[in-house]
């Protein structure tokens, strides 16, 4: 099976019907696997770099104006903080569910094609979550994080429905106007 970069399996013409579970099982871990790996390498870090790097900062003498050892102590509470939130994430994923995710409304893993109503462009993006948005050279879709504005407007959206967005560069209307979710992906028409 071929990969999407962000951790989708790539549409196959040779897909069958019922493969949703494996599909949906192989999106979840190859996202569980880069949380896990973030996880391993920031482990690292706190375990064995950052301790070598604040001690050869204390060598250096007076610590209230150390920014050596100021650096090292910050980048190791940063570490410390995204590791406790990576674990949060682990967590939540790991209660995810196939059948949680709807089939009539844009959801998890959904590519949705949208049409800006000032400028009758339109655009195409898929729903992912926020650590494994991984634009693909040359690809037909835009990766947009679930917890972004774009992305909460968008979800729980059906075609045909309007959605008004403010975003940093303005306030953009956009129409719905297909739709194909995870369960679509999963098992494309003929």
């Amino acid at each position: 099976m071929g990969w999407v970069s962000g951790g989708r399996p790539k549409r196959h013409s040779s897909w069958r019907p019922g493969v949703l579970p494996l599909y949906f099982s192989c999106v979840i871990e190859a996202l569980k696997q880069k949380l896990q790996d973030e996880v391993e390498r920031l482990n690292h870090e706190i375990s064995f770099v950052l301790p070598k790097e604040i001690e050869k900062a204390r060598a250096h003498g007076d610590l209230r104006e150390n920014s050596e050892y100021k650096a090292a102590l910050e980048r190791q509470q940063f570490a410390q903080a995204r590791v406790h939130h990576l674990r949060l994430r682990l967590s939540k994923l790991s209660d995810v569910r196939e059948q949680d995710i709807p089939r009539d409304r844009v959801g998890f893993g959904s590519r949705v094609t949208v049409e800006d109503l000032d400028t009758k462009k339109k655009e195409v993006y898929a729903l992912t979550l926020g650590e494994f948005i991984e634009g693909e050279d040359g690809a037909v879709e835009m990766s947009v994080s679930m917890a972004s504005p774009l992305g909460k407007a968008l979800l729980g959206g059906k075609v045909g429905q309007k959605v008004d967005i403010t975003l940093p560069m303005g306030k953009r209307k956009l129409k719905i106007v297909e739709l194909d979710t995870v369960h679509d992906l999963a098992n494309p028409r003929s």
